[in-house]
């Protein structure tokens, strides 16, 4: 039986089942998943859509994914492999009449990662092409109701063409921040009086570079910050002036550099109070380090 094309005007509930969808492939790749997104048109407020929850999942290793493809058989999904994209893991839910569908990537692969990101972003934000896109998807479902190649082939250059201009708009720093700061966290046993690995910082420099720490726990007051760590990186490589950093523990949240760091990089260059700090990654809020050292005793 062919996959039957229904495109249906937005549904709040898509964002829950996300949600809900979320926290089960979180469970399945453990503590090789660094972050998931909701993408597609079921991600976009307001965009019409086949109701089908697209996910994208980046995570540290695809040989540890191959690794858990039972598990999510165990949960109904299809283990396509990279089906057509190389270095993809796809999956998808629901056979004809397809609930979900995963497309999982390792953190370095940023250009498959960032074009889904750039197109999700850019279809929340611009809302005529939000709207002609609508519009094109739900003639192409009443044209092609049982020909999802027909469907997909009729949409294909209006994508390419919103996609290179999401990616023209796109600036992605902070997700790049935060998936390689992710990338580098894994709590670890050093020895039996040290721990490494569960906080850990990407910094971006003024050349564009992104330089990555971990925290070093120790039994006495030796221990190093991840910033810390981070910023001795990228010293050692020749820079010295951050542009934006973000900290992340080990629950994925962000946290606020300490007042240490603060300090040592607030004494980086004299333009260092512009340096801008992730305060909350979902929100994509932020705050210039010298809000954060209001006082600074220079």
């Amino acid at each position: 039986m062919s996959q039957h094309i229904i495109v249906t005007d937005y549904d709040p509930s898509w964002r829950k089942k996300f949600e809900e969808e979320s926290l089960l492939i979180r469970d399945i790749l453990a503590d090789n998943c660094i972050a998931v997104y909701h993408i597609g048109s079921t991600s976009v407020p307001g965009l019409a859509a086949k109701p089908v929850i697209d996910i994208l999942a980046v995570v540290r290793s695809l040989e540890k994914t191959d690794g858990a493809a039972e598990k999510f058989a165990e949960t109904g999904y299809e283990y396509c492999g990279e089906f057509g994209i190389a270095g993809r893991r796809y999956l998808r839910k629901g056979g004809d009449e397809r609930t979900h569908q995963i497309h999982i990537f390792q953190a370095d692969d940023w250009g498959n990662i960032g074009r889904h990101l750039a197109f999700r972003d850019y279809m929340r934000t611009h809302e005529k092409e939000r709207n002609q896109y609508a519009k094109m998807k739900k003639a192409l479902a009443q044209k092609f109701p049982w020909d999802i190649d027909g469907y997909c082939d009729g949409k294909e250059n209006f994508v390419r063409e919103m996609e290179a201009l999401a990616l023209s708009e796109y600036d992605g720093s902070w997700d790049r921040l935060y998936i390689s700061a992710g990338n580098v966290q894994c709590e670890r046993t050093i020895s039996p009086t040290i721990e490494a690995g569960s906080v850990s910082a990407a910094l971006l420099t003024e050349k564009g570079n992104i330089y990555v720490g971990v925290c070093i726990d120790t039994a006495c007051s030796l221990g190093m910050c991840a910033e810390r760590n981070a910023i001795a990186s990228m010293i050692t490589n020749g820079e010295n002036r951050i542009t934006k950093i973000a900290v992340v523990s080990a629950d994925g949240n962000v946290v606020m550099p300490c007042g240490s760091c603060r300090e040592l990089m607030m004494q980086m260059d004299e333009n260092a109070g512009e340096i801008e700090v992730l305060c909350d990654y979902q929100a994509k809020k932020t705050a210039r380090l010298k809000t954060l050292l209001p006082d600074w005793w220079r």
